[in-house]
């Protein structure tokens, strides 16, 4: 895949980013874990307080990352600023305003996964990162698009009821778009980015498809 930039600016567009916007990243993994929070202990607002927190880390991608800093290097950045936002309404649409997302865990394969698609997320990603050299501040940390996108399959592999299927499109998109140009430069940590969303996006088609034709919901699968 032919990029318009380097390796090396890539990681300058990340070390840029990281030093403009500390201490964001401590309230980023914050959010992370308070949805993971809010998941496990069932209060009446936590589907709609977990949707917007992934509408508030997808909406910091867009104008944030993509639109402040990455521009500086790959004008394509400008479109991708308008999908992460455009994500952002979707969860803040379908999770907030209208929800017909349902969050929860369950003893099952799909929980499972998504349990390990959130670890690694959250904490095996920058391990993996740094193991392979990329070093904070040029490293990607939870609140930019791959970590992010692998986190939202997650948290969608922990839900009670089918999600409409506008909410898969845009982190489908991204985890081939980001994999590909990712393995690229080199960020070969984001290969879990195209696990999590090839893999997350079938499991969660099939459940949702096996509940509509055996008309059980799907906390009892």
């Amino acid at each position: 895949m032919n990029l318009p930039f380097s390796p090396e600016q890539f990681l300058v567009v990340l070390e840029k980013y990281n030093l403009a916007v500390w201490p964001a990243q401590i309230l980023l993994n914050i959010l992370g874990l308070g949805a993971i929070f809010l998941i496990f202990k069932r209060f009446d607002s936590s589907n709609r307080m977990v949707a917007g927190i992934l509408a508030a880390l997808w909406i910091w991608i867009g104008l944030i990352y993509h639109l402040v800093f990455f521009t500086s290097i790959n004008s394509a950045a400008y479109v991708f600023a308008a999908f992460n936002v455009v994500q952002g309404v979707v969860f803040l649409v379908y999770g907030v305003f209208r929800p017909r997302i349902s969050f929860g865990f369950h003893r099952d394969a799909y929980g499972i996964l998504g349990s390990l698609f959130v670890l690694y997320a959250m904490i095996v990603y920058p391990i993996v990162g740094y193991s392979l050299g990329h070093i904070y501040p040029k490293s990607p940390t939870f609140g930019l698009p791959c970590p992010t996108t692998i986190f939202t399959f997650g948290l969608l592999l922990w839900r009670n009821m089918k999600i409409p299927r506008i909410v898969l499109v845009i982190p489908l998109l991204w985890s081939i778009i980001g994999f590909t140009a990712a393995i690229t430069l080199g960020i070969r940590e984001d290969i879990g980015l195209l696990v999590a969303g090839v893999v997350g996006t079938g499991l969660i088609l099939f459940r949702d498809a096996r509940a509509e034709d055996s008309e059980v919901p799907l906390t009892e699968n």
